[in-house]
């Protein structure tokens, strides 16, 4: 996952030392910190250099900004790039939700708050070392616990493992259109881009049967994602449309105005879920295969 994320000019190594070890948290979350580091690292490193994954059991988690330092085993997962390195100032407010220090529209600030969320909600924390021009190490503290007693659950069949739809995704950030189609094509459906709502249309043509599902962002120039959703559905009301959106007001304002609402950032896990949601009930899609594999 983290090779095809990260690109071919990005160095993964992977470095797992740690016997098997167990920790209670919960999967989709653990991805999207995963994945959230992980970008995180790469534009550090303007998309090119070595990232390091490595996992380590501990038998304490140190002082973390202050906080006493905690004398219970733990998971340590660190991901450690060969970027520029942060600043003190910048290091102070890594974790508040929105601080970017990427430009506008190239990312929402809710990445690494997720990620001390998700720590926190877990019982565990996150640390940060870096100096300028030597890159930085994140590293995820996760409690360890006592192997389960009980038989593991029976494992669903991938969402979509008989069903595969065409997917116009309605997108203006060129980095999160081409995360989003990356998943939904190892999820095996079939992707168009549109950038803009007004484009998005234009692909929809008539009598909007060249799509089974429309996949939006919510916050666009010109036509946001809920006015297309509306439009939409006012036209063809059979057509499922998903929204997603990175912004808490987005989540907190006008409910989900019908829609499926999915949160930025996202794992595959957690895609596949609302995608099966959304068109739960429609017919099976009418996808094209294509001719290579006729």
């Amino acid at each position: 996952m983290l090779q095809t994320l990260i690109g071919a000019r990005v160095q993964l190594v992977i470095d797992a030392a740690a016997m098997p070890c167990f920790v209670e948290a919960d999967p989709s979350q653990f991805e999207t910190a995963l994945i959230n580091m992980a970008v995180n690292a790469c534009d550090a490193m303007d998309g090119q250099g070595m990232l390091t994954v490595a996992i380590r059991a501990v038998t304490a988690r140190p002082s973390i900004r202050a906080h006493q330092p905690v004398a219970e085993a733990h998971i340590a997962l660190s991901i450690t790039d060969t970027g520029t390195g942060i600043d003190a100032d910048t290091m102070k407010r890594l974790f508040e939700p929105f601080f970017t220090t990427k430009e506008i529209g190239k990312g929402t600030g809710l990445g690494l708050s997720q990620v001390y969320g998700f720590a926190k909600q877990s019982g565990g924390d996150v640390d940060v070392a870096s100096r300028l021009g030597e890159g930085a190490c994140f590293t995820l503290y996760l409690p360890r616990t006592d192997p389960p007693n009980v038989a593991p659950p029976e494992v669903e069949a991938p969402a979509y493992a008989s069903r595969r739809c065409r997917v116009l995704v309605v997108e203006d950030d060129t980095q999160v259109a081409e995360f989003a189609m990356l998943l939904l094509r190892d999820l095996g459906h079939e992707t168009t881009l549109a950038t803009s709502a007004a484009e998005a249309l234009d692909l929809l043509g008539e009598d909007g049967s060249t799509f089974d599902l429309v996949f939006s962002d919510v916050v666009m120039p010109g036509m946001s994602g809920i006015e297309l959703a509306g439009l939409l559905r006012a036209r063809w009301p059979e057509l499922p449309v998903v929204l997603t959106s990175g912004y808490s007001h987005v989540l907190a304002e006008d409910g989900r105005h019908g829609f499926p609402l999915l949160h930025k950032p996202y794992s595959a896990d957690n895609l596949s879920r609302v995608l099966r949601q959304a068109t739960a009930g429609h017919s099976t899609p009418n996808f094209r295969i294509p001719a290579m594999l006729t």
